[in-house]
């Protein structure tokens, strides 16, 4: 029964082939658009938190906070080696982990000078920069020498400098003094979005000697797990397993590090080292708050088309069923019940909107494997704005599978109402009806 109601309902729209295409068009038109929309969105938000846990932060952050005098304070941690061990200990969820110094100083080139947030880092112990950073000049293999650091793009343009120029770099220590260094520019990278215009990496040891700090201390021990989705919760264990091995744990704050330094702890009464553990999302700060009002913006228009999609469906299934009311009446007239009549009006729309849906994100997933291909440079302006130096749209293959049934649904609510009118006609007046 059902293979023949749908062969009454292709032959219907066959019948009526060109309403029905300008209406699949108009389906195949907004899945489409929804499925590139909604991949550009991912793609940017992938490119944000991949620059983010390449640059500032990684899953979990062992970090912390040490007070010489109770007004001033150093994103340091001493003694990280004792951290390390209880943490693979603690966490059976990590892949991998990195120790990074934390520092700010000031880059002073022959021609001019930017501030810059240094990372210190063994690139030895760095899986993720490899498959992360694209070297424009040098390689990320000649930061392991002391006294070298790597550069973005557009702050090697800034400063005006290449690989094998000398920089000299200008930092407050946390005993209140400047120590000043000069390092050799190892390499110059492409730029990965916003968080590469002021962050920079530096050989550990170099950093340490800049900061007069020893062997033991770092800036952060940055954790890496298997499933990212397990961050709050591996946080939350590690805070208390520094307080039960006689660490003091500062409290849990949505916040990243840099703005604890400047705001929240140099007027907290106390010295010392006090640890601090944050997740990704802590760190992100602003930058989630971004990609929250991009998925807000994304939601109004999603909104947007679907209200569109269903007034325009309405209108057009209103015309259909004023153009077939004698068809509608002659299957009144041999018998068919009104509940057949309402299924069938039901099953035909469903058809064209699965047909028409498809179709749409079949095109739009074949355009965005062309565009992912082609390898679109952006331009600078665009490339902060979407925090990603090339076109790139992430393809979610069940968030497509529910455009595909969501506007399929919608499309079939949306049809009930003109098939219910028309299930409710007289035969005798469906028959008799003019236009």
């Amino acid at each position: 029964m059902l293979r023949m109601d749908l062969a009454i309902a292709a032959r219907s729209l066959r019948q009526h082939a060109r309403r029905n295409a300008f209406l699949g068009a108009a389906l195949g038109a907004v899945t489409g658009l929804l499925v590139l929309l909604g991949g550009l969105t991912a793609g940017m938000e992938s490119a944000m938190m991949r620059s983010a846990n390449t640059l500032l932060t990684g899953h979990v952050n062992v970090g912390g906070f040490f007070k010489v005098t109770s007004g001033t304070a150093a994103p340091l941690v001493s003694d990280y080696p004792k951290l390390v061990a209880l943490v693979r200990e603690q966490v059976p969820e990590l892949d991998y982990l990195t120790v990074r110094g934390r520092g700010w100083a000031k880059g002073v080139s022959e021609t001019a000078s930017m501030d810059l947030v240094l990372g210190g880092v063994d690139v030895d112990h760095e899986p993720a920069l490899p498959r992360v950073l694209r070297m424009l000049e040098g390689s990320l293999e000649a930061l392991r020498a002391p006294g070298t650091v790597l550069l973005f793009e557009a702050q090697a343009k800034r400063l005006k400098v290449g690989v094998g120029d000398v920089l000299t770099i200008s930092a407050p220590t946390a005993r209140g003094v400047n120590n000043t260094a000069d390092v050799k520019v190892a390499a110059v990278a492409r730029d990965v979005g916003l968080l590469s215009s002021f962050s920079a990496f530096i050989q550990h040891d170099t950093l340490r000697q800049l900061y007069g700090l020893n062997a033991a201390s770092t800036g952060a021990i940055h954790l890496y797990l298997k499933d990212p989705g397990d961050a709050s919760a591996v946080a939350s264990r590690l805070r208390t397993a520094f307080a039960d091995g006689g660490w003091r744990v500062m409290e849990p704050e949505a916040k990243p590090y840099w703005m604890k330094l400047m705001q929240t702890v140099p007027s907290e009464d106390w010295t010392g080292q006090k640890i601090d553990v944050t997740t990704g999302d802590d760190e992100m700060g602003q930058f989630k708050q971004f990609i929250l009002a991009l998925r807000i913006v994304t939601g109004l228009l999603v909104t947007i088309l679907m209200i569109v999609v269903v007034v325009g469906i309405l209108n057009t299934l209103a015309i259909a069923v004023r153009e077939r009311t004698k068809e509608i009446g002659t299957l009144r007239a041999i018998g068919m019940q009104r509940t057949k009549v309402l299924w069938l009006f039901v099953l035909e729309t469903a058809l064209l909107g699965a047909i028409g849906t498809a179709a749409g994100a079949l095109a739009a997933t074949g355009l965005a494997w062309a565009l992912n291909a082609a390898g679109i440079v952006l331009p600078a302006a665009v490339q902060v704005f979407l925090a990603m130096d090339e076109l790139h749209v992430l393809l979610d293959p069940p968030s497509i599978v529910g455009y595909v049934v969501g506007l399929t649904a919608i499309t079939v609510a949306a049809s009930i109402l003109p098939a219910f009118r028309a299930a409710r006609l007289k035969p005798v007046t469906a028959m008799h009806h003019i236009g």
